[in-house]
Protein backbone atom coordinates (compact mmCIF):
# COMPACT_ATOMS: atom_id res chain seq x y z
CA UNK A 1 0.00 0.00 0.00
CA UNK A 2 1.04 3.79 -0.38
CA UNK A 3 1.82 5.91 2.31
CA UNK A 4 0.23 9.12 3.07
CA UNK A 5 3.68 10.83 1.83
CA UNK A 6 3.32 8.84 -2.29
CA UNK A 7 -0.32 9.02 -2.23
CA UNK A 8 0.30 13.25 -1.92
CA UNK A 9 3.59 12.98 -4.48
CA UNK A 10 1.46 11.13 -7.37
CA UNK A 11 -1.61 13.96 -6.75
CA UNK A 12 1.04 16.93 -7.03
CA UNK A 13 3.36 15.72 -9.47
CA UNK A 14 1.04 15.79 -12.79
CA UNK A 15 0.42 19.30 -11.95
CA UNK A 16 3.74 20.29 -10.89
CA UNK A 17 4.78 19.07 -14.40
CA UNK A 18 2.21 20.82 -16.29
CA UNK A 19 3.22 24.03 -14.06
CA UNK A 20 6.62 23.83 -15.49
CA UNK A 21 5.44 22.80 -18.83
CA UNK A 22 3.55 26.04 -19.55
CA UNK A 23 6.58 28.16 -18.00
CA UNK A 24 8.74 26.72 -20.92
CA UNK A 25 6.75 27.73 -23.73
CA UNK A 26 7.19 31.30 -21.97
CA UNK A 27 11.30 30.83 -21.80
CA UNK A 28 11.07 29.98 -25.82
CA UNK A 29 9.35 32.48 -26.77
CA UNK A 30 11.43 34.75 -24.50
CA UNK A 31 14.20 33.41 -26.44
CA UNK A 32 13.06 33.76 -29.97
CA UNK A 33 12.29 37.35 -29.15
CA UNK A 34 15.61 38.23 -28.05
CA UNK A 35 16.93 36.65 -31.45
CA UNK A 36 14.59 37.98 -33.55
CA UNK A 37 15.37 41.77 -32.18
CA UNK A 38 19.13 40.96 -32.65
CA UNK A 39 19.52 39.64 -35.60
CA UNK A 40 17.16 41.33 -37.65
CA UNK A 41 19.44 44.19 -37.37
CA UNK A 42 22.64 42.16 -38.35
CA UNK A 43 22.15 42.49 -42.71
CA UNK A 44 23.58 39.68 -44.71
CA UNK A 45 25.26 37.19 -42.67
CA UNK A 46 27.18 33.76 -43.44
CA UNK A 47 27.15 31.45 -40.75
CA UNK A 48 30.06 29.26 -40.20
CA UNK A 49 30.17 25.79 -38.15
CA UNK A 50 32.82 23.52 -36.95
CA UNK A 51 34.83 21.68 -34.67
CA UNK A 52 34.83 23.23 -30.82
CA UNK A 53 37.81 20.84 -30.27
CA UNK A 54 39.61 22.48 -32.90
CA UNK A 55 43.19 24.13 -31.38
CA UNK A 56 44.35 27.23 -32.74
CA UNK A 57 47.72 25.23 -34.36
CA UNK A 58 45.22 23.15 -36.76
CA UNK A 59 45.38 24.25 -40.13
CA UNK A 60 41.60 24.42 -40.35
CA UNK A 61 41.37 27.11 -37.93
CA UNK A 62 43.81 29.20 -39.76
CA UNK A 63 41.91 28.66 -42.59
CA UNK A 64 38.20 29.36 -40.86
CA UNK A 65 39.98 33.15 -40.13
CA UNK A 66 41.18 33.21 -43.67
CA UNK A 67 37.64 32.43 -44.83
CA UNK A 68 35.73 34.94 -42.19
CA UNK A 69 37.96 37.43 -43.03
CA UNK A 70 37.65 37.79 -46.89
CA UNK A 71 33.77 37.46 -46.25
CA UNK A 72 33.30 39.96 -43.97
CA UNK A 73 35.43 42.22 -46.87
CA UNK A 74 32.92 41.34 -49.17
CA UNK A 75 30.25 42.88 -47.09
CA UNK A 76 28.86 39.82 -44.78
CA UNK A 77 28.92 39.41 -41.53
CA UNK A 78 29.59 36.06 -39.59
CA UNK A 79 27.52 34.23 -37.45
CA UNK A 80 29.13 31.66 -35.30
CA UNK A 81 28.37 29.11 -31.99
CA UNK A 82 29.87 31.96 -30.28
CA UNK A 83 32.35 29.01 -28.83
CA UNK A 84 36.39 28.28 -29.09
CA UNK A 85 37.92 26.25 -31.86
CA UNK A 86 36.10 26.54 -35.14
CA UNK A 87 33.81 29.12 -34.01
CA UNK A 88 36.42 31.20 -32.41
CA UNK A 89 38.58 31.23 -35.85
CA UNK A 90 35.38 32.26 -37.57
CA UNK A 91 35.07 35.47 -35.35
CA UNK A 92 38.18 36.13 -35.14
CA UNK A 93 38.28 36.65 -39.12
CA UNK A 94 35.42 38.57 -39.06
CA UNK A 95 36.78 40.83 -36.64
CA UNK A 96 39.86 40.93 -38.49
CA UNK A 97 38.04 42.04 -41.60
CA UNK A 98 36.41 45.04 -39.33
CA UNK A 99 33.00 42.82 -39.84
CA UNK A 100 29.89 42.01 -37.60
CA UNK A 101 30.95 38.61 -35.52
CA UNK A 102 27.66 37.27 -33.69
CA UNK A 103 28.22 34.60 -31.56
CA UNK A 104 25.26 32.51 -30.63
CA UNK A 105 26.18 31.01 -27.58
CA UNK A 106 24.25 27.90 -25.64
CA UNK A 107 24.36 26.88 -22.21
CA UNK A 108 26.55 24.00 -21.22
CA UNK A 109 28.59 22.62 -18.58
CA UNK A 110 31.51 21.97 -20.22
CA UNK A 111 31.66 25.40 -22.29
CA UNK A 112 32.46 28.41 -20.39
CA UNK A 113 30.68 31.84 -22.60
CA UNK A 114 31.51 33.37 -26.05
CA UNK A 115 34.98 33.89 -27.52
CA UNK A 116 36.52 37.03 -27.36
CA UNK A 117 35.68 38.04 -30.77
CA UNK A 118 32.61 37.88 -30.82
CA UNK A 119 30.71 41.60 -30.80
CA UNK A 120 29.00 42.26 -27.49
CA UNK A 121 26.34 43.92 -29.22
CA UNK A 122 25.28 40.69 -31.00
CA UNK A 123 25.72 38.00 -28.26
CA UNK A 124 23.00 36.13 -27.42
CA UNK A 125 23.06 32.98 -25.19
CA UNK A 126 20.37 30.11 -25.03
CA UNK A 127 19.28 27.67 -23.37
CA UNK A 128 17.67 25.87 -26.24
CA UNK A 129 19.43 24.04 -29.18
CA UNK A 130 16.47 24.10 -31.10
CA UNK A 131 15.27 27.76 -31.20
CA UNK A 132 19.28 28.70 -31.49
CA UNK A 133 19.32 26.47 -34.67
CA UNK A 134 16.65 28.23 -35.88
CA UNK A 135 18.82 32.13 -35.65
CA UNK A 136 21.87 30.36 -37.55
CA UNK A 137 19.41 29.37 -40.43
CA UNK A 138 17.32 32.57 -40.41
CA UNK A 139 19.49 34.86 -40.68
CA UNK A 140 22.13 33.43 -42.78
CA UNK A 141 22.78 33.60 -46.45
CA UNK A 142 25.06 30.83 -46.45
CA UNK A 143 26.77 28.32 -44.40
CA UNK A 144 30.62 27.12 -44.19
CA UNK A 145 30.53 24.59 -42.57
CA UNK A 146 34.58 22.87 -41.51
CA UNK A 147 35.50 19.55 -39.94
CA UNK A 148 33.45 18.80 -36.18
CA UNK A 149 31.35 16.84 -34.52
CA UNK A 150 27.99 15.92 -33.96
CA UNK A 151 27.07 18.81 -33.56
CA UNK A 152 28.41 20.26 -36.58
CA UNK A 153 26.56 17.60 -38.91
CA UNK A 154 23.07 18.23 -36.69
CA UNK A 155 23.65 21.60 -38.17
CA UNK A 156 24.19 20.94 -41.63
CA UNK A 157 21.94 18.22 -42.00
CA UNK A 158 19.03 20.44 -40.47
CA UNK A 159 19.63 22.93 -43.18
CA UNK A 160 20.15 20.63 -45.87
CA UNK A 161 16.36 19.21 -45.11
CA UNK A 162 15.21 22.98 -45.17
CA UNK A 163 16.33 23.02 -48.31
CA UNK A 164 15.36 19.87 -49.93
CA UNK A 165 11.75 20.73 -48.29
CA UNK A 166 11.64 23.85 -49.67
CA UNK A 167 10.73 25.37 -45.97
CA UNK A 168 13.64 27.98 -46.92
CA UNK A 169 14.99 29.22 -49.60
CA UNK A 170 18.59 27.51 -51.17
CA UNK A 171 21.03 29.17 -50.47
CA UNK A 172 24.75 28.17 -50.69
CA UNK A 173 26.34 25.39 -48.71
CA UNK A 174 29.92 25.08 -48.46
CA UNK A 175 31.52 21.80 -47.11
CA UNK A 176 35.58 22.80 -46.03
CA UNK A 177 37.90 20.22 -46.29
CA UNK A 178 37.47 17.75 -49.18
CA UNK A 179 40.01 15.23 -46.98
CA UNK A 180 37.39 15.23 -44.22
CA UNK A 181 34.36 15.51 -46.47
CA UNK A 182 34.46 13.18 -48.86
CA UNK A 183 33.72 10.24 -47.19
CA UNK A 184 30.36 11.83 -46.09
CA UNK A 185 29.68 12.12 -50.08
CA UNK A 186 30.95 9.52 -51.02
CA UNK A 187 28.58 7.40 -48.53
CA UNK A 188 25.38 9.49 -49.99
CA UNK A 189 26.39 9.04 -53.86
CA UNK A 190 27.22 4.74 -53.52
CA UNK A 191 24.43 4.76 -50.54
CA UNK A 192 21.80 6.85 -50.08
CA UNK A 193 20.99 6.94 -53.89
CA UNK A 194 21.44 3.43 -54.49
CA UNK A 195 19.10 2.78 -51.67
CA UNK A 196 16.85 5.59 -53.76
CA UNK A 197 16.74 7.59 -50.08
CA UNK A 198 17.83 10.86 -51.27
CA UNK A 199 17.03 12.17 -54.87
CA UNK A 200 20.13 12.33 -57.86
CA UNK A 201 20.09 16.11 -57.41
CA UNK A 202 20.31 16.23 -53.85
CA UNK A 203 23.95 16.41 -53.37
CA UNK A 204 23.94 19.72 -55.59
CA UNK A 205 22.64 21.52 -53.00
CA UNK A 206 26.36 21.81 -51.30
CA UNK A 207 29.93 22.13 -52.75
CA UNK A 208 33.20 20.65 -51.11
CA UNK A 209 36.51 22.84 -51.81
CA UNK A 210 39.56 23.33 -49.88
CA UNK A 211 39.59 26.69 -50.98
CA UNK A 212 39.35 30.00 -48.99
CA UNK A 213 38.90 31.89 -52.26
CA UNK A 214 36.81 29.48 -54.02
CA UNK A 215 34.51 29.59 -50.69
CA UNK A 216 33.89 33.32 -50.83
CA UNK A 217 33.22 33.27 -54.88
CA UNK A 218 30.47 30.49 -54.50
CA UNK A 219 28.91 32.92 -52.11
CA UNK A 220 29.37 36.05 -53.98
CA UNK A 221 28.55 34.47 -57.38
CA UNK A 222 25.43 33.02 -56.01
CA UNK A 223 24.25 36.79 -54.67
CA UNK A 224 25.08 38.32 -57.83
CA UNK A 225 21.70 36.90 -59.20
CA UNK A 226 19.76 36.85 -55.76
CA UNK A 227 19.09 39.26 -53.33
CA UNK A 228 20.19 38.26 -49.12
CA UNK A 229 17.53 38.24 -46.98
CA UNK A 230 16.09 36.61 -43.44
CA UNK A 231 14.71 32.61 -44.47
CA UNK A 232 11.08 33.24 -43.23
CA UNK A 233 10.24 29.50 -42.39
CA UNK A 234 7.62 29.36 -40.16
Amino acid sequence: MMSDEQREFKRETPANGYDRDIWSIFKVMGEFVEGYDKLFQIGPCISIFGSARTKPDNEYYELAVETADKITKKGFGVITGGGPGIMEAANKGADIGKGKSVGLGISLPFEQGTNQYVDPDFTINFNYFFVRKVMFVKYAQGFVVFPGGFGTLDELFESLTLIQTRKISQIPIILFGSEYWKGLKEWMENTMKEWGTISDTDTDLFHITDSTDEAVKIICDFYSKENPMPNFYF
